[in-house]
């Protein structure tokens, strides 16, 4: 049984044992319906009536914990999207069973997760990320131009390095300054790795140079930073028009071009009507990722796209520099295969959070 442990405050309240127990049968034993519920209380000994049921039932709807469906004797219950995408999971534990025998929410793109794409964070963690990016502005205003510069080179650096490491590039650190630095190619390593470091430089620069210009996201423009980071890599730009698979994961992104647009053009119309820029980037980070919109370079473009969001709105970028890679990656497959943010929001918020504290 996946429990719901920490919720968001915006979505769950307290509710008593035995609704508790509906929620928790609901959430694993989807299209349930009444009887099946009150056969289950009654086989854990919770006395409970018809009446009490049914009240319990829409109490759990009129809070947008559970969503009904059908009519008269064929209506059943799940619980809803929202729920769902915050529930904390026990990551350890999801990961323990092996890749093809994970239960997957579902195995192919689910467009019905765009509406649940609102408030993934609460009003207290706003308050308290305004904070964090007001010490960052100050912080921004407080250095030289030539300092300022060497700050944003720095970042670039730990960001080239780490986003590139997360996709099984082997540069090191020290590799990837001296190659962005001084031009020096690390030895035995392939002219894919060295490209894949430089492009990310490409990119962050392309962004840096006019970050006003992703206040309003398009299609053409993720589509530019894509083109950017697989430059010289063999990667065909614009979008798909094949299947791609994904390693670690049963998930099946689209295969069709003109659906793989439309999820985009949903994706962008979210983005834009969504106000805090953390939350824009969150969403741009892991949805362009799920969408795979290109032949390969999604992950690294969701990064970029999610920096420039923020950049545009004066919010500090992320370098994900003390990420780890294969947290990173469960984070991202948790989302793949049960459209659950709650573990890549904590590894997000956690590096903006370090973004603050080691840069400028």
């Amino acid at each position: 049984m996946i429990r719901i442990k920490g919720r968001n405050d915006t979505i769950r309240k307290m509710y008593n044992k035995r609704q508790e127990l509906i929620l928790d049968f609901i959430k694993d034993n989807p299209n349930t319906n009444r009887d099946q519920i009150a056969s289950f209380l009654e086989k854990m000994n919770i006395k409970a009536s018809k009446v009490t049921i049914v009240r319990d039932l829409n109490t759990l709807i009129q809070d947008g914990i559970i969503e009904k469906s059908g009519n008269a004797k064929s209506t059943t219950y799940s619980s809803s999207l929202k729920t769902d995408l915050l529930t904390d999971i026990d990551v350890d534990q999801y990961f323990n069973t092996e890749e093809d025998f994970r239960k997957l929410k579902t195995e192919g793109f689910n467009f019905e997760i765009f509406p649940a794409l609102k408030d993934l964070l609460t009003q207290k963690e706003r308050l308290e990320l305004d904070e964090l990016n007001s010490t960052f502005r100050k912080k921004k205003l407080s250095l030289t131009p030539k300092l300022l510069q060497k700050e944003f080179e720095r970042l670039t650096v730990e960001l080239a390095w780490k986003s590139s490491k997360i996709e099984g590039n082997t540069y090191t650190l020290l590799d990837t300054e001296r190659l962005l630095k001084d031009h020096v190619s690390a030895k035995g390593k392939s002219s894919d790795e060295t490209n894949m470091v430089i492009n990310h430089k490409k990119a962050l620069d392309y962004v840096l140079n006019d970050p006003g210009y992703f206040k309003l996201l398009t299609i053409s423009k993720i589509e530019d930073i894509h083109k950017i980071l697989v430059e010289n890599l063999n990667v065909s730009t614009g979008i798909r028009k094949g299947t791609v698979g994904i390693i670690g994961t049963k998930y099946r992104p689209l295969d069709n071009a003109f659906q793989i647009k439309e999820a985009l053009k949903k994706l962008i119309d979210v983005i834009n009507q969504t106000k805090h820029p953390i939350e824009k980037a969150l969403i741009a980070v892991m949805m362009i990722a799920y969408i795979q919109p290109f032949e390969d370079g999604n992950k690294r473009t969701s990064r970029i796209v999610g920096n420039a969001l923020l950049l545009a709105h004066d919010y500090c970028p992320l370098s994900y520099r003390s990420v780890d890679e294969i947290e990173y990656k469960k984070a991202i497959i948790m989302f793949y295969e049960q459209n659950n943010a709650s573990y890549f929001k904590k590894l997000f918020i956690d590096q903006f959070k370090q973004a603050v504290e080691k840069y400028f």
